[in-house]
């Protein structure tokens, strides 16, 4: 069954949004050595701030009015370079492991992401792993993939000076890689983008390597072409 994420405490956030917000339960890397991680802890907000962190927030929701947000299962962490510490900025992902249903096996690009509630600077601005409308969104890093033209100069065979790696780069946009004495070892697809080149295998793990030259370099090999 696939995962729907309960929308109250969103409609409880936005209604009033001067409660603290209890994410709750979760798996809990704060990137502080100090501080160090929890397999299961509690992240308090208060505003654009962590306020607490630690087992045992939740002990005073009722006192202080906060706003459980359920994150059992998920992994509580920065969604920055930053730590997440009281008084750093609020600037956190809740992240979790996507349904086998939800998450296909079979190589391809724009897979489902992780993020299930993305908060910045206390305010959620991603909720159940979708952005929420009226609230602004960092753009995110993204690879390019630049589809092969057909009469692409680079394509064809390229080998190392063994001939043991022989990667033959296809006009359709495919790539069959052969090493040693296996033929067709590494299959997949692959893209250029100037000097450099993606490889999506049919594994499912991406690589890349860069034009240089009269070279290849993918991997720790240095490939030429070969007829």
């Amino acid at each position: 069954m696939s995962y729907t994420r309960d929308t109250g405490p969103l409609s409880a956030i936005r209604s009033k949004p001067e409660r603290p917000i209890l994410l709750s339960g979760g798996c809990v890397l704060t990137r502080d050595a100090t501080l160090g991680d929890w397999a299961t802890a509690d992240v308090l907000i208060g505003g654009p701030k962590i306020v607490g962190v630690g087992p045992g927030l939740a002990s005073a929701a009722d006192d202080d009015a906060m706003i459980i947000v359920d994150s059992s299962g998920c992994i509580v962490m920065p969604a920055e370079s930053g730590r997440l510490a009281p008084m750093e900025d609020a600037d956190i992902a809740v992240c979790r492991i996507i349904d086998p249903d939800d998450a296909p096996n079979e190589p391809k690009p724009d897979r489902p992401s992780h993020i299930d509630i993305l908060f910045v600077a206390g305010r959620p601005v991603s909720w159940g792993g979708q952005p929420l409308d009226g609230e602004p969104q960092a753009p995110r890093a993204r690879l390019k993939l630049v589809d092969v033209s057909p009469d692409d100069p680079r394509i064809g065979l390229w080998c190392d000076e063994r001939s043991w790696l022989r990667q033959r780069l296809l006009p359709n946009g495919r790539y069959d890689e052969a090493r040693g004495q296996r033929e067709s070892a590494y299959q997949g697809r692959y893209w250029i983008d100037g000097d450099r080149i993606d490889y999506l295998d049919d594994l499912g793990f991406w690589a890349f390597g860069t034009f240089t030259e009269d070279r290849l370099e993918h991997a720790g090999y240095t490939l030429r072409r070969s007829k």
